[in-house]
């Protein structure tokens, strides 16, 4: 099998090379280009192609790899809303994914990012690099004894549960298909809310859950109202699950204390991009200036055992489809019919 890796950078190709060695069979020639539907024709002689959760693979695109016969899409990422399922699916494309890889990973990461903008660490840091040793504005708020709201408690929110629970917190769940077992059996979630109620109650909210019609904007301005005065909002899921706009009116009026982004609406045109040298205006711009905000690009998943985790799977699942074999649980978006 040969596969077309995009959007390529060093440290995929690295951690794709490292373990290619033990799926014999499979071949990889990397991109930087991402795929779209510009690039979608470069896929012509290759069997599959691999792509990342900022790539463009609507209709159009899918429709050029099916004229090119190719059959299989490999995404390297949990998310799958780049991808048009029910096109794929007509076309007879199968299209996997990578439904877990290090959810400690981002966990720990929403964790660092919510303690980052609430004791602004970030601002901090830049003064003392400057030999400025003030503490002025830089108050923030103990964690310990307060609550903790996650919403979306599969592999990520309870990770994130257990870090919770070792930071002396009440841990709430909302969650439409609830674990059980972290309130009943770890321990690690006290309750399970409506999301309602974990939005007036929660003195932290954390968003992990899966981005789609239903969550689109589920923290808008009526819900950003519901919330405690001075909450903060850490989104390390989807940047569509918040209203960026209602974000902003929120942290201006103090309703959001502090908020910790590694995802927003804007992202597609800045992720794994340098775009140092340039000057544009943008929403992601003004989060940016908040001193009680930090944003980061998309690097939650960003580790040494993530990368590697990654890797395995995307080749397992390639293995499977062209043996015939079992595809790593979870990992299959859709597939033909047998």
């Amino acid at each position: 099998m040969k596969i077309l890796v995009y959007g390529i950078h060093s440290y995929d190709r690295e951690s794709f090379e490292s373990v290619l060695g033990d799926y014999e069979g499979i071949t990889c020639e990397y991109t930087r280009a991402n795929l779209t539907p510009l690039t979608a024709v470069m896929a012509q002689g290759f069997d599959a192609v691999c792509a990342f959760v900022n790539a463009e693979i609507g209709p159009m695109t899918l429709e050029i790899l099916a004229g090119l016969d190719v059959r299989l899409v490999l995404m390297r990422c949990a998310g799958f809303d780049a991808v048009d399922v029910e096109v794929a699916e007509r076309l007879g494309l199968t299209v996997t994914r990578v439904p877990a890889y290090s959810p400690e990973a981002i966990a720990e990461h929403a964790m660092a990012l919510a303690l980052t903008a609430n004791r602004r660490i970030h601002k901090g840091y830049a003064r003392v690099r400057e030999n400025n040793f003030s503490l002025t504005g830089l108050v923030g708020e103990t964690l310990h004894g307060k609550t903790a709201g996650i919403v979306g408690t599969g592999k990520i929110g309870a990770a994130l549960a257990r870090i919770c629970k070792g930071f002396g917190m009440t841990v709430l769940g909302s969650d439409p298909y609830p674990n059980t077992a972290l309130v009943e059996e770890e321990h690690v979630i006290d309750e399970y809310v409506e999301l309602d109620e974990l939005l007036r109650r929660s003195d932290l909210i954390s968003l992990h859950a899966f981005l789609d019609e239903a969550s689109h904007h589920m923290i808008d301005a009526e819900a950003i109202a519901k919330m405690r005065d001075g909450v903060i909002v850490v989104n390390t899921g989807r940047g569509g699950l918040v209203d960026t706009e209602a974000l902003i009116d929120g942290i201006l009026s103090g309703k959001v204390g502090a908020a910790g982004l590694d995802v927003y609406e804007e992202e597609n045109a800045n992720v794994y991009k340098d775009r140092s040298g340039q000057v544009f205006d943008s929403v992601t711009a003004r989060l940016c200036a908040f001193p009680n905000v930090v944003v980061t690009s998309h690097q939650a998943f960003f580790t040494t055992e993530a990368l590697d985790a990654i890797a395995r799977c995307t080749f397992d699942n390639a293995r499977a489809y062209a043996s015939g074999g079992e595809y790593v649980p979870g990992s299959v978006v859709c597939a033909p019919a047998a």
